[in-house]
């Protein structure tokens, strides 16, 4: 297996393994709306517009991670969505699973902003929409 085929390889399972968790959490937002927005009340955060923008970043912007579309801004956008949910409502470490979902969240953030600065990959509809330059896309 050549280098630039292990990277555009291991680009893409990243890409794949950070976007499905954003995905999965919007589709069982929508099947346990009403929980998910007592959930969200319990911690002061108005649900009405906020869980429906919740919904339609980590479907949409997941989504587009996933396909390599945009990528960097869909990356970015996820990672700041991690460090709010992190802040918002995984702050009291004292509760055990608290602090691995703080933890989870910050990792989520790290792994998302790599992907930020590196863009999509080889193996992403944003390599294939660049204009042709002669250098491989990153």
């Amino acid at each position: 297996m050549s280098q630039n085929t292990l990277r555009y390889a291991t680009q893409l399972i990243g890409r794949v393994l950070l976007a499905q968790a954003f995905i999965i959490a919007a589709i069982g937002k929508i099947i346990g709306y009403t929980g998910t927005a007592h959930y969200m009340a319990a911690y002061g955060v108005p649900t009405t517009v906020l869980l429906l923008l919740t919904i339609v970043l980590e479907l949409g912007a997941g989504t587009a991670l996933l396909l390599g579309w945009h990528t960097r801004l869909a990356a970015l956008a996820l990672a700041l969505f991690s460090l709010a949910a992190a802040i918002i409502f995984h702050h009291q470490v004292a509760a055990p699973i608290q602090l691995v979902l703080l933890t989870s969240d910050l990792a989520f953030a790290g792994g998302l902003l790599v992907v930020c600065a590196v863009g999509g990959g080889h193996l992403s509809l944003d390599a294939h929409k660049e204009p042709a330059t002669g250098v491989a896309p990153r």
